[in-house]
């Protein structure tokens, strides 16, 4: 039987003003930016907790900690580039990724297609094995106030033979 793993990550950054607003690897313009120790892009972050705990290697924090100099301001790209590294090592493959923004401003419908290709290209995976959507939580709670955005994942991993 195939070793066939799933993982789920979740990942939330406050909207703060003078930071560029980073999702899926793309800056989309905004009058606010997500705050955060790396480019804090929630969406590449949920992706990677949810793959590495999908390989029970740990989790974002475990390999890129906040207190650690060298991931100041990193492309969350990069991040998702050396996860895969991670994966690799451990024998496993990737086989599709379904995420969803919760946010309420700005839209992103447009960015989709260009968030779901850096997706791909980060993880050497085609364009169909990832999914992005969007919704908003109807003006209720911190993301409804336009104070943060969260971002949920999940993964299918299975190991090589």
């Amino acid at each position: 039987m195939d070793d066939i793993r799933i993982g789920f990550g979740y990942d939330v950054h406050r909207l703060v003003k003078n930071r560029p607003l980073i999702l899926g690897g793309l800056t989309i313009p905004h009058n606010k930016g997500l705050l955060g120790h790396s480019d804090a892009d929630v969406l590449l972050h949920a992706i990677a907790d949810a793959l590495l705990g999908a390989a029970a290697v740990g989790d974002i924090g475990t390999h890129f900690p906040d207190h650690d100099p060298s991931f100041r301001d990193i492309s969350s790209v990069r991040l998702l580039e050396k996860v895969v590294e991670i994966l690799e090592k451990e024998g496993y493959d990737i086989g599709n990724v379904d995420t969803t923004l919760v946010m309420e401003a700005p839209r992103i419908s447009d960015h989709i297609p260009r968030m779901r290709k850096n997706i791909a290209t980060a993880l050497s995976v085609e364009v169909r094995s990832i999914s992005v959507k969007a919704t908003t939580t109807e003006g209720l709670g911190y993301i409804g106030s336009g104070e943060g955005i969260a971002a949920y994942a999940y993964v299918l991993i299975r190991k090589r033979a």
